[in-house]
């Protein structure tokens, strides 16, 4: 059993960031998390600051301005933002998972040294792009249209659901090229948010996560460069693919944050409360639940940190991750609803009072078995992988 006591020895460069995290996170982040989760505004302040301790470029490589550190590491420092506030865990996420690795993996020297660096180090802010309203977890129904003109691509279209959409300054988007060629027609493209063309439409009113800017985006005539397209031509659905694997290590990682953060306030209530002259932890039915959450998040840290490490395993032998990262988002965002609603429960009517996190934990973990990947889509995956039926 490791120093962490959780079966997995960590390097003193792993327990340094995840008490980096854990630092900032208790300093920083809880005493502002409700006031943004009732605002709805997006922490920018916050954000800048875990730019510069290298939260939102861990993987990125320091000549890009990472931090030059592996995917555990990652996981480890995103578990802490996540128990502290989910929708700093998301936003965190999204540049590290869904933006950053897309670039590292796809990306021409000219976009990295562009579009990747500025976001690694924190300096703006990136979002990826894939949802439409008619395209969802059938991502590959968008109707988006991306036409080459000359040397430009002119982009049309709107796209849903765009975490960080009100804010990022540069964004993933996929856009169909070939209608014909269906999801072998799609195409992904760099997109500078501040440039003419580009509308931040609706933003979303959210039951969770209400501080991570969720918003539409129009496209009309907008010009995308040909040395922007992330790829080559029709080749958007794969990378696409591709990058939800890391997503949803991402989003496992900011659901064990969550369930972990239900734990601890249910044992530290459980410990304190009386109820019939005993602490109300003495009586079966508190104790029962405490064991099952206890048991599910242990179970839920194993499988994340599992995908972590084939991911890091995935950069030097290509061998592909996405049934640990599959397993991993699916159990730790089903363990984080578990979780939050047993602490919601058991802390009674404070539970479901705004005075205390708790209700905002229940809130913020029901996305996590949705986006990136329902939890219906994760177990077709997870069984498709093992049978090799469809």
């Amino acid at each position: 059993m490791s120093e962490n006591g959780h079966g997995f020895t960590l390097s003193d460069e792993h327990k340094m960031i995840q008490k980096a995290a854990r630092d900032f996170a208790e300093k920083e982040i809880k005493p502002i998390a409700a006031e943004f989760d009732e605002s709805g505004d997006f922490p920018k302040d916050t954000i800048n600051k875990m730019g510069e301790l290298g939260f939102m470029g861990i993987e990125v490589p320091e000549k890009y301005g990472g931090a030059g550190m592996d995917s555990l590491a990652y996981v480890l420092a995103l578990e802490e933002i996540s128990k502290a506030d989910a929708s700093h865990g998301i936003i965190m996420s999204v540049n590290n998972s869904l933006y950053n690795y897309g670039l590292l993996k796809y990306g021409t020297e000219y976009q990295k040294e562009t579009f990747l660096i500025p976001i690694a180090s924190g300096e703006k802010i990136g979002a990826y792009s894939l949802t439409e309203t008619v395209a969802g977890s059938d991502a590959s129904g968008i109707r988006g249209s991306a036409v080459l003109k000359d040397d430009e691509y002119v982009l049309n279209g709107r796209k849903s659901w765009v975490s960080g959409g009100p804010v990022a300054d540069y964004i993933v988007v996929f856009m169909m090229t070939d209608p014909d060629q269906k999801h072998r027609g799609i195409s992904a493209f760099l997109i500078d948010a501040n440039q003419p063309g580009i509308i931040r439409d609706k933003k979303e009113p959210k039951l969770g996560i209400r501080a991570s800017a969720t918003s539409e985006l129009v496209f009309e005539d907008y010009r995308c460069p040909v040395a922007n397209r992330l790829g080559e031509e029709g080749e958007g659905f794969k990378i696409g693919m591709t990058v939800l694997d890391a997503g949803r290590i991402g989003v496992a990682s900011q659901a064990l944050g969550i369930a972990g953060a239900a734990y601890e306030a249910s044992v530290a209530y459980a410990k304190e409360r009386e109820a019939f002259g005993k602490k109300i932890g003495q009586f079966q039915g508190i104790a029962f639940q405490l064991a099952d959450m206890k048991t599910r998040l242990e179970a839920s840290r194993l499988l994340v940190y599992q995908a972590a490490i084939a991911k890091e395993r995935h950069k030097t032998t290509g061998e592909r991750y996405t049934l640990e990262a599959s397993m991993a988002k699916l159990f730790a965002s089903e363990t984080a609803t578990f979780c939050a609603n047993a602490a919601v429960q058991i802390h009674g009517a404070m539970g479901y009072s705004k005075e205390l996190p708790i209700e905002r934990y229940y809130r913020d973990a029901k996305i996590t078995e949705i986006y990136e990947g329902t939890s219906e889509i994760q177990r077709l995956v997870i069984s498709r992988l093992e049978t090799g039926l469809r």
